[in-house]
């Protein structure tokens, strides 16, 4: 039975089932049971559940091709819970796509194509790397949102170029985690009418019964943040399942339909936590074979399952090859808008350096005026802030706002739902089509952080813009001082952290921007002023470090990122008129591109043989012994910030001309001494 709040909507007529189906469900269930058990690891009871579930959307609705895994104009799937991966590559195997019978059974094994949680790029058809729960749903939010945005941009009369829809299942791990309640508002607030997410409601957590920890009502809750909900009761009755999505379809509003399974299905343990994550054990495997009439071994399957997903499959291809034959009429038609909907890089010819050196502009402005620049050519260059546009500075102003009235909007309001805004970004970016970007205080990416984690496991070309990166916030206090927040942000693999010294270095930190495609960006933004220099004029910041000021034969290297750049180079002024002394000044923009370069140029900046380092940074001061060496020190902040005048606090804290002056003749001195 299916329970329904808008029952004025008719529900289209459902696709009937045969015997030939239910063989198919249940071959997922066996493959997935038997994949698990031969890796002696893995989840089993909601695979068995909600087999019936995923069967129904994949052969009925979802449309895809296996053979082109990333058809632009394919309905996207997000298995949030990611725990659940054996169901998925069974219906990919089963389905056509390259993911043979060997792959499935080296799941959960070193350098298989089948890990333990679903992986975007390693295995194909996978849209989404997911498995932290909560992140899946969420991505699969930014994708509806993407998708409606691109659909407003590229639609022509007779050209619908993009039209599909974004499907998600999710389990109560999923719904319980904080992201998910700020996802729901989002969506619901945007009435994405084409995501619709199917909830694998088993009533049993990993520790046990659901009600041991929730006891929540998942429709009201939803029904509250303005999104349809229909129950089914049943999560075997693939009719019934049917009929709610078909309905759901139609909805204007983002679609939640609540499917209530049983954990473990017809197995000894059914119903309870001893089958969600441990394998069934080959006893219990034996008498769920018997349970299920299954009478082929471990990894066998009647050519009549195969020939069973096929004939889906092959209707699927059709409807991909009416598409292929629009689509090339479209790109003789609208030749730009074909180009630009496919183009992987930002276009750069309209950016700009808008001050020149001896003027004072903060980062976050220069920022701002950048993304203008690439804005104009750039269609695909959109996102948002945690309602700060007025302080990250990040709004595209001659742009209209992303709402229901407007999906073609390129200023996204994502209000105080950081966690939200950040996987939202990443799911955009996954869909396709889009350069999208977000941003907030630095101090707040500890709660973006997960989210820029998953960016970077699916090298994702997501940008993320901070400011206010310093104890320069001031009166805000500690709580908005950003300190251990910048070295976090670097001990992520495959993220690249700029920190731009001044206007010059930003300009050129967007250039090496536009041209990633496979690993996501951090911007580090100043709240203050800062001078533009003469020496950043060119800055080679795609090479992450550069000389930004020298001698004949340097005596020594002050090395600093962003606002303390000046502060290197009026201590190296300093250090040359008072006492003869002679450094170089390096600045050091990016330490993970830095360190991607050859040895030989990562030499040329940092010689060997110069061994008197001192580095500056406002924060902490953990990234940098690798430069300074035993011999080095830094002048960092290994403490919280306090509240009063940004100056005032860091002159305390030993950011001062006098202060880095006499920390590098104590090393000098030091150095002479031994």
């Amino acid at each position: 039975m299916i329970t329904s709040r808008n029952t004025s909507v008719m529900w289209a007529p459902a696709p009937q089932f045969t015997d030939q189906d239910q063989q198919a469900v249940d071959a997922l269930r066996f493959m997935s049971m038997d994949m698990i058990e031969r890796a002696h690891s893995g989840h089993p009871g909601s695979p068995m559940g909600m087999a019936p579930l995923a069967y129904t959307l994949w052969e009925k609705f979802l449309c895809f091709n296996p053979n082109d895994p990333q058809w632009l104009n394919r309905d996207r799937f997000v298995l949030s819970g990611g725990h659940c991966s054996a169901l998925l590559y069974s219906l990919l195997h089963f389905n056509g796509f390259d993911l043979s019978l060997e792959d499935i059974k080296n799941f959960r094994q070193l350098g298989s194509r089948t890990p333990g949680h679903p992986e975007y790029r390693l295995t194909p058809g996978v849209d989404a790397s997911t498995g932290p729960l909560g992140q899946g749903f969420v991505m699969a939010v930014g994708m509806a949102m993407a998708e409606r945005h691109l659909a407003l941009q590229y639609n022509k009369p007779g050209y619908s170029i993009i039209d599909h829809y974004i499907y998600s299942i999710v389990g109560d791990g999923d719904l319980m985690e904080g992201v998910a309640d700020e996802a729901m508002s989002l969506a619901g607030k945007n009435r994405l009418g084409r995501l619709i997410v199917l909830y694998d409601s088993n009533d049993v957590s990993l520790d046990g019964p659901l009600n041991l920890s929730n006891n929540e009502n998942a429709g009201e809750r939803f029904k509250a943040a303005h999104w349809d909900y229909q129950l089914v009761e049943d999560g075997a009755d693939m009719n019934a399942i049917a009929r709610a999505i078909s309905r759901a379809q139609k909805s204007p509003q983002p679609s939640l339909i609540e499917v209530k399974t049983i954990i473990g299905y017809n197995s000894p343990n059914e119903g309870t936590n001893k089958v969600h994550g441990n394998p069934l054990g080959a006893d219990n495997l034996a008498v769920t074979r018997e349970n299920y009439q299954w009478e082929y071994p471990p990894f066998e399957y009647p050519d009549s399952v195969y020939q069973q997903f096929a004939q889906y499959v092959m209707g699927k291809k059709e409807r991909y090859n009416e598409w292929q034959a629009l689509f090339a009429d479209y790109r003789r038609a609208f030749p730009a808008k074909a180009k630009q909907l496919v183009a992987q890089r930002l276009d750069i010819r309209d950016l700009a350096n808008h001050y020149r050196p001896g003027e004072k502009v903060s980062t976050r402005v220069a920022n701002s005026m950048a993304m203008q620049d690439l804005a104009k050519r750039n269609p695909q260059l959109w996102g948002g802030s945690a309602d700060l546009f007025s302080s990250n500075k990040t709004l595209l102003k001659d742009y209209d706002a992303f709402k229901p009235a407007n999906y073609g909007g390129r200023n996204i309001y994502f209000g105080v739902r950081e966690f939200a805004m950040a996987a939202a970004i990443n799911g955009i970016n996954l869909h396709g089509g889009n350069r999208a970007y977000c941003s907030t205080f630095m101090v707040f990416s500890d709660y973006l952080k997960a989210a820029i984690r998953l960016a970077a496991l699916q090298q994702l070309p997501s940008i993320f813009i901070l400011t206010h990166d310093s104890l320069m916030v001031g009166e805000d206090g500690p709580t908005h001082e950003p300190v251990e927040q910048l070295a976090m942000l670097r001990t992520i693999p495959n993220v690249q952290v700029f920190r731009p010294a001044d206007a010059n270095e930003l300009v050129a930190v967007w250039q090496t921007i536009a041209k990633t495609t496979d690993r996501p960006s951090v911007i580090i933004a100043s709240r203050q002023d800062l001078p533009v220099l003469n020496e950043t004029v060119g800055a080679v910041c795609e090479r992450g470090a550069y000389v930004a000021a020298d001698t004949h034969k340097p005596q020594g290297i002050i090395m600093a990122s962003g606002s303390e750049l000046s502060l290197a180079l009026a201590a190296r002024d300093r250090l040359a008129k008072q006492y003869n002394i002679h450094v170089r000044v390096v600045s050091m923009v990016s330490m993970e591109r830095f360190n991607q370069q050859s040895a030989a140029y990562r030499e040329q900046i940092l010689p060997g043989r110069i061994r008197t380092r001192l580095a500056v940074e406002m924060a902490s001061p953990a990234m940098w012994g690798q430069y300074v060496g035993l011999d080095g020190d830094v002048i960092g902040v290994d403490q919280f910030g306090q509240s009063g005048d940004g100056q005032t606090i860091a002159d305390r804290y030993g950011f001062t001309v006098d202060n880095v002056v006499k920390h590098f003749l104590d090393l000098k001195r030091k150095g002479a001494g031994k």
